[in-house]
């Protein structure tokens, strides 16, 4: 049955798989503009981080002369590649953020459901066309050990603010139904989905509408001092500029600590064929709520707008050497184990075709989520970490990168989201003998009934984590 479904899936990501993709724009130096340009911010990345902090900088002075640069196409990473969900949390959840940040978390809360808000009234205001639309999440567990989980988790979002339910069998499976359910959490709202390459698209041409100039098939090679700003050097000519954002993510950056704080981790994802009508009513899924499970090595998925389930995650793998490769995007093995996965989920769509599949790179951090810093003296500001949550937190991560450089007073600055550094992963051999074992460990918790053995409790002392 694996292999007849995976039989024609094409390995593509599904989100830039359209005809309509826009046409990659200029690079450097391709429209009157290159070496030895002087701009006031340099924005090093075209994914969502580098064109939220580029239409954010437009909209705090709309003299600043900023450039995006990007070494491939725009949304083509990351930002074109996961699953569109769409969060307002900016700790991974209210779970990991209260035990990191529990003294500043009901501030942290505010300034994610301000950026969620922002996020829509961007995508309404500059009338992008991304499917967003707002059906809460439903998280499931798949075994009994892990109902109590939920009501806890059930408690903590109600003590802030947040509209949830909680199901039993009978009532998840009359949302979504499937026989690995054994109870569910409807949180209806601060949870979104949405097309994310259209997105990022949309993005890019709002941030060129306010007069940002955006190069394509750019790369960084270097960063320096230049007087009394920086230079950014590139495979086509250098910018001279007062500020620098980098917005790499998961790829290695000229600034040794962001490469010690990410680890890139390869996340994998299937497409199927358009549901048909009675394939659709033998699941249900009336309210098209994005969804996701409560194990260690968890699965997300979710409706695209033409029916296709769009279903991932599970395998979370690194490379040694922190090694990023187009090669890697394709993993059989991993694969062939979510097409398992997805029709133990829903035996009834047994005869289902995958019509695409992928992977991509996350910038996954010690902590879940975001970190930020500065370089160079404050002329260099970035923020890293995102750990898989970056369709909604990189319009905060934008804020605080330009806070950093424009408005120290800024009281977002002093959150200990902020303010606190990840622990770093060790270097070589030992990150990746280190992230090795804590994925087996991982496994081993989830066939245990989610006991977690002496490696995960010593992380966990520890304040340490590994995730995607």
């Amino acid at each position: 049955m694996v292999d007849h479904a995976l039989a024609d899936a094409s390995p593509t990501v599904l989100w830039l798989d359209r005809e309509d993709r826009p046409e990659a724009g200029p690079a450097l130096g391709q429209t009157g503009n290159g070496a030895d340009d002087a701009v006031d911010l340099v924005i090093v990345g075209g994914g969502y981080s580098g064109l939220w902090a580029a239409i954010q900088s437009m909209q705090d002075d709309p003299n600043r002369s900023v450039v995006v640069i990007q070494s491939g196409r725009i949304a083509e990473q990351a930002s074109g590649r996961n699953g569109g969900f769409c969060s307002s949390s900016l700790t991974h959840g209210l779970d990991n953020g209260a035990s990191r940040f529990g003294e500043d978390l009901k501030r942290i809360e505010a300034e994610g459901r301000a950026s969620f808000a922002g996020i829509r009234d961007t995508i309404e205001h500059h009338g992008i066309d991304c499917d967003w639309h707002e059906p809460g999440q439903l998280t499931v567990a798949t075994a009994p050990w892990l109902v109590d989980d939920l009501h806890a988790s059930a408690e903590l979002s109600r003590k802030h603010g947040y509209d949830i339910d909680v199901l039993d069998a009978e009532a998840t499976r009359s949302e979504l139904d499937s026989p690995t359910y054994h109870a569910g959490l409807w949180q209806r709202d601060g949870e979104a989905l949405v097309d994310p390459a259209r997105l990022g698209w949309g993005l890019a041409a709002a941030a060129r509408s306010l007069g940002v100039r955006i190069h394509e098939r750019t790369t960084m090679v270097g960063l320096e001092r230049h007087g009394a700003g920086m230079a950014v050097r590139t495979d086509r000519g250098a910018l001279r500029c007062g500020a620098v954002i980098l917005a790499t993510n998961a790829f290695r950056s000229p600034l040794r600590r962001i490469n010690a704080t990410v680890a890139p981790v390869y996340d994998y994802v299937l497409a199927t064929e358009p549901l048909n009508d009675d394939q659709l009513a033998a699941i249900g899924w009336a309210n098209r709520q994005g969804v996701a499970d409560t194990t260690n090595q968890f699965h997300y998925y979710r409706l695209a707008a033409d029916r296709r389930i769009v279903w991932g995650g599970y395998d979370a793998v690194y490379h040694y050497g922190s090694r990023i490769d187009p090669a890697l995007d394709q993993r059989e093995s991993t694969h062939r184990v979510l097409a398992q996965h997805f029709f133990e989920t829903f035996p009834q769509l047994e005869g289902l075709r995958f019509t695409h599949r992928w992977g991509g790179v996350i910038d996954t951090s010690t902590r879940f989520c975001v970190s930020f810093g500065t370089a160079f003296d404050g002329r260099v500001a970035y923020a890293v970490g995102y750990t898989g949550l970056g369709v909604g937190a990189t319009r905060f991560g934008a804020r605080v990168c330009l806070d950093l450089l424009y408005r120290p007073d800024s009281e977002r600055l002093s959150l200990s989201l902020v303010r606190k550094r990840p622990i770093p992963f060790p270097p070589e051999p030992i990150r990746w003998a280190g992230i090795e074992v804590t994925r087996r460990a991982m496994a081993r918790a989830d066939a245990a009934h989610g006991h977690r053995g002496p490696w995960l409790r010593l992380l966990d002392r520890l304040g340490l984590g590994f995730d995607s």
